[in-house]
């Protein structure tokens, strides 16, 4: 699974990395949890992208309950096209959730260890995500999950689990919406993980609470 992550990158990084236009009430997150707003890319009509903040955890326009969000922060790979809460939301409402690192924990002998996975530097790199309109009465939510898969036998070391990342020449097919028959194995395909760096960091990250650079602190702090 993927639930927790961070993003630091510079606005105009972002901007760069994505082709946004503009990007505006951004500030770098050391320590993203469920339940929050993220950054979420999204594809435009006009063909350009746009950057929007959207509640992590996706409610399926059909759900009464928004309790279900928190039951719905990953989207497993395998079962997309089988699940009434994503399978049209992959056929119409993919997006690219930025982030510069995400977090697992491995369990020791002596309690978890927790891990930040990330690319050299800590350069910037896409989820693959799905997104959803809720709208009941006068109230709207925008939201959204990350997909995950199998983890590769680097990251097996730590949890059964990953994220789905998108490389970057896979953006644009990815985000574009009259391509409603995408398989996932080809994005699957790419090695995202190639370059991932796995780094054991201090317990300090366990609270969701704590949001900065400490967080991603040497094991031995």
């Amino acid at each position: 699974m993927c639930g927790r992550f961070n993003l630091i990158a510079t606005k105009p990084q972002i901007m760069e990395h994505f082709s946004l236009k503009r990007l505006s009430d951004y500030q770098p997150d050391y320590n993203i949890s469920p339940g929050q707003k993220i950054l979420v890319v999204v594809r435009l009509e006009d063909g350009s992208n746009k950057a929007v903040n959207l509640h992590w955890g996706l409610i399926p326009s059909w759900s009464k309950d928004l309790k279900i969000s928190s039951r719905l922060i990953n989207a497993r790979a395998e079962t997309l096209t089988e699940k009434p809460s994503f399978r049209n939301a992959y056929q119409h409402r993919r997006c690219l959730i930025p982030a510069t690192g995400f977090f697992e924990w491995q369990t020791t002998g002596i309690g978890k260890q927790p891990y930040h996975i990330h690319q050299p530097e800590c350069a910037l790199f896409a989820f693959a995500g799905l997104w959803e309109h809720w709208e009941r009465k006068q109230e709207t939510i925008y939201s959204c999950t990350i997909i995950t898969t199998v983890a590769s036998d680097k990251i097996a070391t730590i949890h059964d689990r990953m994220p789905v990342i998108v490389t970057p020449d896979f953006y644009k097919r990815w985000l574009d919406k009259t391509n409603t028959a995408v398989e996932m194995a080809d994005f699957l395909a790419a090695d995202a993980y190639s370059t991932m760096q796995l780094t054991p960091i201090s317990t300090r990250v366990n609270n969701p609470l704590h949001n900065d650079a400490e967080c991603l602190g040497d094991v031995t702090r």
